[in-house]
């Protein structure tokens, strides 16, 4: 309540990239700041186990922050203080990039939703790993890895590759991210052809390593059922360990503004509540597809605690929050435990 009473009242009357520079400023130098707030807000520490089998990694409950908070790697030390069980950082690149011209995020608040067209900005490969040698511990790490936008699509397994290689004995596991709707021609890379070609790399050089590191697909929410059949194929054919459903959306649908508002923002992928019923469809299609045991990640429109159970329910193993976070404050995670742990026990 204090959260959305006060504190985002006074973050909203920034813009909306300056304010999260400006925040993740302090969680990176004052990291015991989330600890503090873990103690403010009475977070559980017990009970909320994973079976540890998961992407053979143990962890301690089932809610981590998505992509694109933490594009740098700057906050691991806060979100595990917060109380979060594991992170995504990046999309790491292998060169350093500057990403889209700003202003390039956007708040819809009518919908509790965000349009962004960062485009991978992020401080490089080298710079993140240098960063990730003190990544604190007991806190499973995923890193999402990506292209370079001038990259083309034809070379795109060679930065692909070159980030798996550097971050491999950085990060827990990795996400594979060919489906930001903000990187030219980007989301071409979910043809059949094209992704079994970037897995398949990535799978052979592991093959070779004598410790394995998961590796789980993000998928855009506007594939058709059947483009979600090709990539299932893939995933199957390459032996892949698991899905995030969902990435960003280039849809404008569920929202209460006008085509002209919306014009005025332009182009970007939409996350937030918009988001919620399309990624949960996405989720029971893969569940249902695939299987009670494949392992699949949710994420897109987690606003509430309500949002989370909709999506383990509909299959997911672990749930990721990114737009909630922002809107609803680091008190949703307490609350989203407790409300997961209660409807556990009544199963």
């Amino acid at each position: 309540m204090f959260y959305r009473k006060i504190v985002r009242p006074l973050l909203f009357l920034f813009d909306a990239e300056f304010i999260h520079s400006f925040t993740f400023f302090f969680f990176r130098h004052f990291p015991f700041i989330g600890f503090i707030l873990r103690k403010r807000i009475c977070l559980e520490q017990t009970g909320f186990d994973l079976d540890s089998s998961f992407l053979g990694l143990n962890f301690r409950h089932q809610v981590g922050i998505a992509g694109g908070l933490d594009k740098n790697a700057v906050a691991l030390k806060f979100m595990k203080n917060l109380g979060f069980s594991f992170m995504e950082i990046g999309t790491v690149t292998p060169l350093a990039q500057k990403g889209n011209p700003r202003p390039r995020v956007f708040r819809l608040k009518r919908n509790q939703a965000l349009i962004n067209r960062m485009g991978f900005n992020n401080a490089g490969l080298e710079a993140i790993k240098l960063r990730l040698k003190n990544r604190p511990k007991n806190f499973i790490i995923g890193g999402n890895i990506g292209k370079n936008t001038l990259t083309p699509n034809e070379d795109a397994w060679k930065d692909y590759l070159t980030c798996f290689i550097g971050l491999y004995y950085y990060v827990d596991f990795f996400i594979v991210n060919v489906s930001c709707p903000n990187i030219k021609d980007l989301s071409k890379l979910q043809n059949r052809d094209q992704l079994k070609e970037i897995l398949m790399y990535l799978v052979d050089y592991r093959s070779g390593m004598p410790e394995k590191r998961p590796i789980v697909l993000k998928i855009s929410p506007d594939l058709s059922f059947i483009q979600l059949d090709e990539v299932i194929e893939v995933v199957l054919e390459t032996g892949i360990d698991g899905i995030v459903a969902t990435n960003t959306s280039v849809k404008r649908a569920n929202l209460d503004y006008s085509e002209e508002e919306l014009c005025v923002i332009g182009q970007g992928g939409l996350s937030g509540k918009p988001l919620s019923a399309i990624s949960t469809t996405v989720i029971t299609y893969l569940h249902q597809k695939l299987g009670e045991n494949f392992p699949i990640i949710g994420s897109g429109g987690i606003m509430t605690p309500e949002d989370a159970i909709e999506k383990l329910q509909a299959g997911a193993k672990l749930v990721q929050l990114y737009t909630g976070f922002i809107y609803e404050g680091p008190g949703l995670l307490p609350k989203m435990l407790k409300a997961i742990q209660l409807s556990q026990r009544k199963v």
